[in-house]
């Protein structure tokens, strides 16, 4: 589990492998000296495993679910990633809870200065449906960073981004047109899965089932 908080800005050193597997090296001073072989680690939202550690960079493999799914797709050497490992159960839950299991990738509109400030206006056009899951003041992870939506309109998010944020990670060289990767609050899909009914006819099927035992 991660929170969307990103603790480091690594880059893409190599994109190798083809035939449907690609493995993606990364170089990350501070995230590389924590992490160990079989360890996750969330980038830029999607949580992938460490399979080759070396000084000052990681690998990981992706299957090619995770390169069509996903922003990966637009990554080229030299490209910015945000990095965060898995939150450990006595740190505090600074951001939200992010599984680092992409929901769609959306699209990015704009990425402005607010005129005689110092804070940014992010927005980002939604793929059709996920909008259902996305609230007005709601949690949303965008690139593997957990943000605070302030606007919604129809398929359109609009989201306030401090320069620290901005700073922080690799918003600042992605260009409008560029996918990004969204994943909505978890507990908005569980209450969907409850209210639409899906709750109840399990717990009848495992009541049929109990009773055939007996």
């Amino acid at each position: 589990m991660f929170t969307g908080l990103v603790e480091e800005v690594g880059r893409i050193a190599s994109i190798a492998g083809s035939g449907g597997k690609r493995r993606i090296t990364v170089a990350a001073e501070r995230t590389s000296r924590e992490l160990r072989k079989g360890d996750s680690v969330a980038v830029s939202g999607v949580c992938l495993t460490a399979v080759e550690i070396a000084s000052g960079r990681f690998s990981a493999d992706l299957a090619e679910e995770t390169w069509s799914r996903t922003s990966f797709a637009r990554l080229r050497e030299g490209a910015l990633v945000n990095l965060e490992l898995p939150v450990r159960a006595n740190e505090r839950l600074g951001g939200h809870i992010v599984q680092g299991h992409v929901d769609g990738t959306g699209k990015l509109l704009a990425l402005e200065q607010i005129a005689g400030g110092e804070d940014y206006w992010l927005r980002i056009e939604l793929p059709p449906g996920l909008e259902r899951y996305v609230v007005f003041k709601g949690s949303l992870a965008v690139e593997g960073i957990s943000l605070t939506v302030a606007a919604v309109e129809e398929r359109t998010v609009t989201i306030a981004i401090i320069p620290h944020t901005y700073e922080e990670t690799n918003l600042k060289s992605l260009r409008p047109g560029d996918p990004v990767n969204l994943e909505t609050d978890i507990i908005a899909k569980y209450v969907e899965k409850m209210i639409g009914g899906e709750r109840a006819a399990g717990a009848l099927s495992l009541e049929r089932l109990i009773a055939q035992d007996l």
